[in-house]
């Protein structure tokens, strides 16, 4: 499970292969994105609960709490916050 914040939205996952960025997007939830490769962090969300990995790390600039949806995969019940 996906809570996220400031919404409350609660999403469900069922395939772990899934990049976060997708898991939002279907459903339907905006979410700013450019290159879906982490390169440009126009994705970039804050991590309040939970654990997520990467395939490939990202390549943009990250501060510590935040994560990259375009690249990375949800383990277990997560929390984030979306920047507008």
């Amino acid at each position: 499970m996906i809570i996220i914040r400031p919404s409350g939205k609660t999403l469900q996952y069922y395939n772990l292969y899934d990049t976060l960025l997708t898991i939002i997007e279907s459903y339907q939830i905006y979410i700013e994105y450019q290159c879906r490769a982490g390169y440009c962090g126009c994705c970039r969300a804050r991590l309040l609960k939970g654990v997520v990995s990467y395939n490939i790390l990202p390549l943009t600039c990250i501060k510590p709490g935040e994560i990259v949806p375009c690249l990375c995969h949800v383990h277990g019940n997560i929390e984030i916050e979306l920047y507008s």
